[in-house]
């Protein structure tokens, strides 16, 4: 890990000036006044100047001007990353991933978000991204190496129906919507392993599995893997805990999602099965070149400590005037 000294607000330091300006000033005065003296034959005033006030006073302006940059230790180490492959993680966000087994219990959706962060971490080194899915595939974030950017995005964007599916249907999600992924410039050119993760309930309308999966399937391949989040006994509960009535959990989701792997020659999963779907995700994308990159993980800011290191100077112009 290297560590390197990185200044925030490199501008804010312009309030040197404050300092440099008066004591050019001062300076170029000073040595007027003397040429003077030295032509009238006077010699110098009593006391003379008082240098190691002024250059408290400077030391005070200056070291706050070094916390306005507001100074910081930037730890950054390097990370191998895949340059033929990539991953896209596709979360179902329509209502009915809101549904749980009680009104206290975890929905859907959040174990498909920490169940895409377990999976994550097992494929370190290969860029991945999040979209979500209702009738249509939105990208929240394209694939990228910095895991901690996939986190935030997992946590900070993904919603249940945010943002809404275009069309108002009883079942808002469609499967169908899958087939623009190929073509929609998710993945680098250079990506030659690819891969989509669908983390969903399996509670479709009707769609085409076939055209799905000539979509994936057509060459560069999109391999297809599922997680599949669905209970007999869950309901969704309003944040009261009223039990909506509208809702009734699908028994032909299984069905639904395994036709569509079938289609796309994937494989599905239940949420349980973390550690076969992280074996399967790391064996399509099979082994590949990597490059050295490096990643910021952690800032520890300073300026409050620079800010401290101004009490000195101020401290000896304190002594100076009760010693006057």
């Amino acid at each position: 890990m290297l560590a390197a000294l990185v200044f925030l607000t490199p501008t804010a330091a312009i309030v040197a000036l404050a300092v440099f300006l008066p004591l050019a000033a001062f300076v170029v005065a000073e040595r007027r006044v003397a040429t003077v003296r030295h032509l009238l034959e006077l010699g110098p005033p009593r006391g003379g100047v008082n240098v190691p006030l002024l250059a408290s006073l400077a030391a005070v302006v200056l070291v706050l001007a070094l916390a306005a940059a507001q100074p910081a230790l930037s730890h950054t180490e390097k990370q191998r990353v895949r340059t033929d492959a990539e991953v896209l993680f596709v979360l179902d966000i329509s209502q009915s991933m809101a549904a749980s087994t009680g009104p206290s219990g975890r929905r859907r959706l959040e174990r498909a978000r920490g169940l895409a962060t377990r999976l994550r971490a097992a494929i370190p080194d290969v860029p991945s991204g999040v979209a979500t899915l209702t009738d249509r595939v939105l990208p929240n974030l394209l694939p990228v190496p910095d895991t901690a950017a996939f986190s935030a995005t997992l946590e900070q964007t993904v919603a249940i129906n945010e943002p809404p599916p275009r069309e108002l249907n009883v079942r808002a999600t469609n499967f169908e919507a899958l087939s623009a992924i190929p073509r929609s410039g998710y993945f680098q050119p250079t990506a030659r392993h690819r891969a989509i993760v669908v983390l969903t309930d399996g509670e479709s309308s009707f769609f085409d599995a076939a055209a799905v999966g000539r979509a994936l399937t057509a060459a560069p391949r999109t391999n297809f893997l599922a997680v599949q989040f669905w209970r007999g006994n869950e309901a969704i509960y309003s944040a009261s805990g009223k039990l909506d009535p509208n809702y009734r959990p699908d028994p032909a989701a299984k069905t639904q999602l395994a036709t569509l792997a079938a289609a796309a020659h994937g494989q599905v999963f239940t949420e349980g099965e973390t550690s076969k779907a992280a074996t399967a995700l790391r064996s399509v994308l099979d082994g590949g070149p990597t490059r050295s990159v490096g990643r910021t993980q952690s800032r520890q800011p300073l300026a409050p400590y620079v800010a401290l290191v101004a009490l000195l100077p101020l401290g000896m112009i304190f002594a100076r005037f009760r010693a006057s």
